[in-house]
């Protein structure tokens, strides 16, 4: 009988990268996926650490992964990713019944891991950041009847944040050459994929080593012209390296989508300083108005901290006049907590989680107000939209505009992968509904 195995994944799109080249190199190694952690002999947790929640939220589940084991003792539970990269081999002290940590660079090597701990019951911590060979190449047929697929461009960040914990567990910045990158999109669409997101902690400063001319708006430019690829997505993009090419991109590659992703985290000019965030509110407003001067039709997402170390109600009201001036689309929003190792966690002056959540809260409702005012503004427009499957409601389907906005709607016609003109009837804070009008291939 096949072996099976079972990956949870927690966080972000790059977390979701890794556990689908985790689950194609078991795949290649005979192993079946299972949909359920009991019938598993082999269980994994891809973890976060960017916030404490998610933190807690991962040992949690691995407490549960391990109950299991104890009902099954052969079964082998890992823990990857971001929580394995920053604890390493203190979390096999701390949980027995886990038999292997592997760390962010290391996920190439989980047969070798697996070999040494069915073969010797050695327990393993891999955690070598220094690696640069990245994951690359896909199964053939793995992404076989899905629309969209994540590509990651580079690994790491060199920004330093003063609150960001991930060039500590994803380690400097490495580029990966922009042949492996093209082929690996042809290969996601020869299996049928439409849309592809590139993947990097800092897409802006992507630069292979054997081609420093080669910059991110260069790579872009060669995905544009890859036959059956309708649309190109990225994530994330930092204000300060955001160059006056990556705009041009905006108004001239037609395949390139009219969203961009970039995080803000304060308005407070004293607040950024104290980040190391590298730009004024001043300047994120200027790039911001040439991104709408270039393509006026993009959509602007953000993310924003409340209560950084020393964040003052001055402060917390400058980021909700930035918020007001800027006009987002939407924003991610969180509560600011401390990452052990960041330069943030031993600042003094630390905001009461009363007074975060009350300013988390005040921020969210000002930000729902602003996109779904936007939102109404699409009621009885047509829009283009990249059909995704059948919606949760029933009866309908779902898909993204080109600027990244949900929408469910009635069809009579519209397949998987078909970009659709879809009538908006109404609008919603968080999605759109409308009825299909047309077609194309």
């Amino acid at each position: 009988m096949p072996r099976k195995f079972y990956i949870t994944t927690m966080g972000c799109q790059m977390n979701e990268y890794d556990s689908d080249y985790l689950s194609q190199l078991l795949l290649q190694d005979r192993f079946e996926a299972s949909r359920r952690p009991e019938d598993a002999d082999l269980i994994m947790i891809n973890t976060c650490t960017v916030r404490r929640k998610a933190e807690q939220k991962a040992y949690s589940l691995l407490g549960r992964m391990v109950s299991i084991k104890r009902k099954r003792p052969d079964t082998i539970i890992g823990l990857v990713g971001c929580i394995a990269q920053q604890e390493g081999a203190q979390l096999l002290e701390r949980f027995p019944g886990l038999d292997f940590v592997l760390g962010t660079r290391e996920i190439g090597r989980i047969g070798e891991v697996l070999d040494r701990v069915e073969g010797t019951g050695e327990r393993i911590a891999a955690t070598d950041l220094n690696k640069t060979s990245l994951p690359s190449g896909h199964l053939p047929g793995y992404f076989a009847g899905k629309v969209k697929g994540y590509l990651s461009i580079m690994e790491g960040c060199d920004n330093f944040c003063s609150y960001c914990i991930v060039p500590y567990v994803r380690g400097r910045e490495v580029s990966r050459p922009p042949k492996e990158i093209l082929s690996e999109a042809k290969s996601l669409v020869s299996q049928g994929v439409k849309e592809i997101t590139l993947l990097g902690q800092n897409v802006n400063s992507y630069r292979p080593e054997e081609d420093d001319s080669f910059g991110f708006p260069s790579l872009l430019r060669e995905l544009e012209e890859v036959d059956g690829l309708r649309r190109i997505r990225f994530t994330t993009s930092h204000p300060k390296d955001l160059s006056d090419d990556l705009i041009r991109c905006f108004r001239e590659l037609r395949k390139l989508c009219p969203h961009i992703h970039l995080p803000v985290q304060s308005g407070s000019n004293r607040v950024l300083k104290l980040m190391n965030r590298g730009y004024t509110r001043e300047k994120y407003a200027e790039l911001i108005q040439r991104l709408r001067d270039a393509r006026p039709d993009i959509a602007v997402t953000s993310d924003i901290i409340v209560g950084f170390p020393g964040e003052s109600d001055e402060d917390f009201h400058l980021t909700l006049d930035l918020i007001r001036k800027i006009q987002f689309d939407s924003i991610y929003s969180f509560k600011y907590s401390d990452r052990k190792g960041t330069p943030a966690a031993s600042l003094g002056h630390k905001v009461s989680e009363e007074i975060k959540a009350k300013r988390l809260s005040t921020l969210q409702a000002l930000q729902k107000s602003i996109t779904l005012s936007k939102n109404k503004l699409l009621e009885g427009k047509e829009v283009e939209v990249l059909v995704e499957g059948p919606s949760k409601r029933g009866r309908q389907l779902t898909g993204r505009t080109d600027t990244n906005k949900v929408v469910n709607f009635n069809h009579h016609t519209g397949s998987l992968g078909e970009l659709v003109k879809v009538k908006i009837k109404r609008s919603f804070a968080n999605s759109l509904r409308g009825e299909i009008s047309s077609t194309r291939a």
